[in-house]
């Protein structure tokens, strides 16, 4: 007998316990960075879904949460009886909903927060503690950072999506040395250390001494590159997509010290279906591109450049691995299931969460939803169909884009009259 991979078979009596199917209405956040309108894929999804929800021109609407975090929590919708009740409040009621293994290990409550992002604008340099150094970061400093967990994430492309993730390998770094003046007059004489002996070190001391540069010093040195770039009768080695790259983040923060780290760190262009997680300590950015994101629950943000907000350059220079390694092996892989040819999985090394991506093809007749011993939430990008499940006795969820659904661990849906190609991403527990 075949098994959903990589969760095990359910085995849940269901006698035992009340679980249920339902829909969910989720919020959205209009951040500065976000996209436009209907130019955002958060405010398309949003608005397919809730016909009432009224879409402005000039507002930005950058996250779309599905999940139990009290910043945005989802409420029950579309059910006579649990109409508007929140999803967080209806899990602590019935925690056998999110599974027993997840219950015992998190306590009753989902430990994941799904979304979606449209980037417009790029997000800042930072990277997410490990959960011990949470918990002290917490204690320390508890209005920066409001609670104890770590906060990994992985990050499935929708559009082509730009990013910087992770440092560039150090013969990449070494050659900007070389080309780059200006970059190498702001990270000082350490950067001798690097082109003689290539170590993480020799790598941390360079990165730390470029984001430590005095302002005064950096903004002469940014300033006289950005010049330089934009003049375009002159010579430069530079390849022409990090120049327009560079040219673009410098026009959405100028004169910011985070515009070097275009050098340092890897710039990622994710294809759809493509993916990144991003562990504790990896240093990232995300820069434009439409995305569906999975983290563990946490608001821990370490930043020291492209933002407005709070910089902890002294904590985000200690605590990043400063493992260096190519584009390529940044990307994470997903795995298609043995079980279901329709489904592929992006399974990170973290209890907290997994995403599947679930395509079924046209003229395809009917689908069975795998059962997994875990509460999931699955959100319809395209396509439609209805679906039935036991506790919704006689009656079935119309299915369309935008629409969300909570799914009880060992519950399932049956889809029937499904339309078009339909594409769906599922975001679980896994212990």
């Amino acid at each position: 007998m075949c098994l959903p991979w990589p969760f095990g078979c359910c085995q849940m009596n269901k006698s035992l316990h009340s679980a249920k199917v339902f829909q969910l209405k989720c919020p959205v956040q209009k951040y500065a960075w976000g996209k436009l309108g209907l130019n955002s894929e958060v405010a398309q999804l949003k608005k397919s879904a809730d016909t009432t929800f009224s879409v402005e021109e000039c507002e930005t609407y950058a996250e779309l949460w599905m999940g139990t975090h009290p910043s945005g929590p989802a409420t029950i919708i579309n059910n006579p009886t649990l109409e508007g009740t929140l999803l967080k409040d209806w899990i602590i009621k019935h925690p056998e909903s999110i599974g027993q293994k997840v219950e015992d290990k998190f306590g009753p409550d989902l430990p994941f927060l799904f979304k979606v992002l449209s980037v417009n604008k790029a997000l800042s340099i930072q990277a997410h503690p490990t959960k011990e150094h949470a918990e002290r970061l917490h204690q320390l400093m508890p209005d920066k950072y409001p609670d104890p967990n770590h906060k990994p994430e992985m990050t499935i492309a929708l559009t082509p999506f730009e990013a910087l993730c992770g440092f560039r390998p150090l013969s990449e770094i070494k050659m900007f040395f070389e080309v780059v003046p200006e970059l190498k007059a702001v990270v000082g004489e350490v950067a001798a250390e690097l082109i003689s002996a290539e170590s993480r070190q020799t790598l941390k001391n360079c990165f730390t001494s470029l984001m430590t540069c005095p302002e005064e010093s950096f903004k002469k040195h940014l300033h006289s590159l950005i010049k330089r770039l934009q003049d375009t009768k002159q010579e430069d080695k530079l390849d022409q997509k990090l120049r327009s790259l560079l040219l673009r983040v410098h026009s959405q923060f100028p004169g910011d010290i985070g515009c070097f780290g275009v050098f340092f760190f890897n710039y990622i262009v994710l294809e759809p279906g493509e993916a990144m997680f991003l562990a504790a300590n990896e240093p990232h950015a995300y820069l434009a591109g439409d995305c569906v994101e999975c983290m563990a629950c946490s608001d821990n943000v370490v930043r020291a450049g492209l933002t407005p907000k709070f910089k902890d350059v002294k904590t985000l220079c200690e605590m990043l691995t400063y493992q260096s390694r190519s584009v390529k092996d940044t990307l994470f892989p997903s795995v298609n299931d043995p079980c279901d040819k329709f489904v592929v999985t992006y399974n990170p090394p973290v209890p907290e969460f997994a995403v599947s991506k679930i395509q079924i093809p046209a003229g395809t007749s009917s689908y069975e939803l795998q059962v997994i011993d875990s509460g999931s939430i699955l959100l319809i990008l395209s396509g439609g169909a209805q679906a039935r499940n036991a506790t919704l006795g006689s009656g079935s969820l119309a299915l369309s884009r935008g629409t969300i659904i909570f799914v009880s661990a060992g519950e399932t849906l049956q889809l029937k009259d499904i339309s078009k190609n339909m594409l769906m991403f599922r975001a679980m527990s896994k212990l």
